[in-house]
């Protein structure tokens, strides 16, 4: 059914969210998980970590994150102007401390990072790993905005992870989908208007 539905079969974060198949623990007892359920249906991919079918996914995430940091460069530069819209913006010299984009305007400076999360389960793993890259004192002076591009991903669902959270954003944090991000930038006073 699961194939049918989608053309392909189902990964493991995928089966305990799927209603018609058996949780993953049930799996994992039974087949030894879901690498063991298809090697028991004879199929041709066995584990979707490695291989060409982990290129795919790569490749496919890849052109997503292009997509959508191209639209919020186009969107900001609209609004900003290019001179205030700095790109791959390094807040110091390691490499490490920088951000998709910092924009400068007539009220504050903030600070954009931009990623298409795959599913609720792949935006809490983003989520961790943005608070380990933005945990220095240096990112955190101007505001944050996590702007996740998946539109299947509803505004309710990021307050309800955000909520759960143990490990707290930090104040100058915030995690918005586009449409709550274009609503932002159109409180910021740009510098050529």
């Amino acid at each position: 059914r699961f194939y049918r539905e989608n053309h392909r079969y189902p990964t493991a974060q995928e089966i305990d969210s799927y209603d018609h198949l058996p949780t993953s623990r049930t799996l994992q007892r039974r087949f030894n998980g879901a690498r063991g359920v298809r090697r028991a249906l004879g199929l041709p991919i066995i584990d979707y970590t490695q291989g060409e079918s982990r290129r795919q996914v790569i490749l496919s995430f890849q052109k997503r994150a292009n997509e959508s940091e191209k639209t919020i460069y186009q969107l900001l530069v609209r609004r900003f102007g290019e001179p205030y819209v700095h790109r791959e913006y390094l807040f110091s010299d390691d490499r490490r401390t920088r951000t998709d984009f910092f924009v400068f305007c007539k009220d504050s400076k903030f600070s954009v990072d931009v990623f298409f999360p795959a599913s609720r389960h792949n935006l809490i793993g983003c989520l961790n790993n943005k608070l380990k890259t933005y945990g220095a004192n240096l990112m955190l002076r101007y505001p944050v905005i996590f702007l996740q591009m998946n539109p299947d991903i509803t505004e309710q669902e990021i307050e309800s992870i955000i909520v759960a959270r143990k490990q707290k954003l930090h104040a100058t944090m915030r995690v918005m989908t586009q449409r709550q991000f274009e609503k932002f930038i159109l409180l910021k006073k740009p510098f050529n208007k």
